[in-house]
């Protein structure tokens, strides 16, 4: 069965494009479920390629306004962004993994990168 991803109020941390580029991974993530669930191999594998690259895009635009606001957890920032290019780059393909574990794996992984993001941004944004 298929994670799907809900968004939640709590889930902000108060910056709009974040907030955006966070509610389109989640959907994505459920794109992903959708295709799971009619089969359809090409779609998924195509949502699959825009998560990723909706993935770079992301970690960019917070990387810098993390740095541009001073974020204090800059480091811890980039060594989870670095784990997940890597794992990109190298692990969760569709060479490794069937479909059913890829969405599973980037739907928990996505859930907690926007809780954590939310926990330790918004902290820092209402400041």
């Amino acid at each position: 069965m298929a994670n799907r991803l809900q968004w939640q109020p709590q889930f902000s941390v108060i910056d709009q494009a974040m907030d955006a580029q966070h509610r389109a991974a989640i959907d994505t993530c459920n794109t992903l479920a959708d295709c799971l669930d009619t089969s359809d191999e090409p779609r998924f594998d195509a949502v699959f390629k825009q998560l990723m690259a909706l993935a770079r895009e992301h970690f960019a635009a917070e990387e810098a306004l993390l740095l541009s606001r001073g974020y204090p957890e800059i480091e811890d920032y980039r060594a989870e962004r670095e784990e997940f290019a890597y794992l990109a780059d190298e692990i969760i393909t569709t060479a490794n993994f069937d479909r059913q574990e890829l969405q599973s794996f980037l739907a928990l992984w996505w859930s907690g990168h926007i809780v954590g993001a939310a926990r330790k941004q918004r902290a820092f944004f209402e400041k």
